[in-house]
């Protein structure tokens, strides 16, 4: 058990938040001063507190507060947050006590935390539910994922990937696939390729200024890696890493599906890996795995790529929120999602209100 709380602090200053909450347990690129950034230029408001014990940091929770329109009531989220040491009880009641206070502060109808915190703990789940904590209807982030222990050898990595997969990833380099390092200069090319693949795939992304801007940001203050597999110079395929503390996420991967029998995403993945286990990564988060391992869903073949890299199949606690007015939680969580559904069901034309986006 640490020592108890003394102080909380409003962090504002970008060094001070991201030496301090990447030293600690459950540390995520999501809780980093980037990304509370990025989010206050989409119409969220940041707080990031660190939870201090004997003069060192023991805590960190960065929540974001989003406004509602007509009125003062909001939303507050800890995008894969708060970041401490889950084994320390009294340490997760305070800080959850404090986020309950916050949003009280700040009129958000409810709370909402998802940690990167395995499904297992049964001991944080009862704490959360005894406190008034409830599962949240509204999963923003995966709850499963495929993790690959970085902290074995490149051969030990090798070996534990799918015959397969490494014979892909060999294979692509025996027939010349180069896997480089590219810039903020190489985010419209990867875009280009990213809209190829959501039209293929059949997913919705946003237009490019939304991810000039996290990509961009992210690149530029040294918290993410764009790679390019080319072949006789043409661009194949694309992934951007991100990472913070000991821990690397795959987020964004895109092809353009030319010369797929060369195998690009393959030598991709494993250049990737082993940029993030020489920078002293201990893991490397593939980022989203199917909610049941069935060959119906739909996320199966994204999850049978992973998986052939040797990764460990991993479920999280998932999000849980914390309803400050009862009355107009189950109004936005419940009836509006409904009224909605509704709306869109019956093809009304005109505009109809969305919920605000978590991401």
């Amino acid at each position: 058990m640490t020592e108890q709380v003394s102080e909380i602090l409003q962090i504002d200053d970008r060094e001070r938040w991201d030496e301090a909450v990447a030293r600690l347990p459950h540390a995520h690129v999501l809780q980093s001063y980037e990304w509370g950034e990025f989010k206050s230029r989409r119409g969220w408001i940041p707080f990031h507190l660190l939870f201090m014990a004997a003069g060192q940091a023991v805590a960190g929770a960065s929540a974001l507060l989003r406004r509602l329109p007509g009125g003062p009531w909001g939303v507050m989220y800890v995008p894969r947050g708060p970041a401490l040491d889950y084994d320390d009880e009294e340490l997760l009641a305070t800080v959850l006590g404090r986020l309950e206070d916050l949003a009280r502060e700040q009129c958000a109808i409810f709370v909402k935390i998802d940690p990167d915190v395995m499904a297992d703990r049964s001991d944080v789940r009862e704490t959360l539910l005894n406190r008034g904590w409830r599962p949240s209807q509204e999963q923003i982030q995966f709850r499963n994922t495929v993790l690959l222990d970085l902290l074995r050898s490149e051969e030990d990595l090798l070996k534990a990937m799918k015959s397969k997969t490494r014979y892909n990833v060999r294979l692509a380099q025996r027939r010349g696939v180069e896997v480089h390092l590219a810039g903020v200069e190489d985010l419209p090319l990867f875009y280009e390729m990213y809209t190829t693949t959501s039209e293929r795939d059949d997913f919705i992304i946003r237009p490019f200024p939304y991810y000039a801007d996290a990509w961009g940001a992210f690149v530029e203050q040294g918290r993410a890696q764009l790679f390019l597999a080319r072949y006789e110079d043409e661009a194949l395929a694309g992934l951007i890493l991100f990472h913070f503390g000991d821990g690397a996420w795959y987020m964004y991967g895109a092809s353009t599906g030319k010369h797929r029998n060369l195998m690009p995403n393959h030598l991709l993945q494993w250049e990737a890996v082993r940029w993030a286990k020489a920078r002293g990564c201990s893991f490397y988060d593939m980022w989203g795995a199917p909610d049941v391992l069935d060959e119906t869903d739909p996320m199966w073949g994204v999850y049978r790529f992973k998986s052939g890299f040797g990764g460990e199949f991993t479920s999280h606690l998932g999000a849980y929120d914390f309803p400050i007015s009862r009355p107009l939680y189950w109004l936005y969580t419940v009836a509006m999602p409904r009224y909605l559904d509704l709306l869109r069901g019956r093809h009304r034309r005109g505009p109809v209100g969305e919920i605000p986006a978590y991401s």
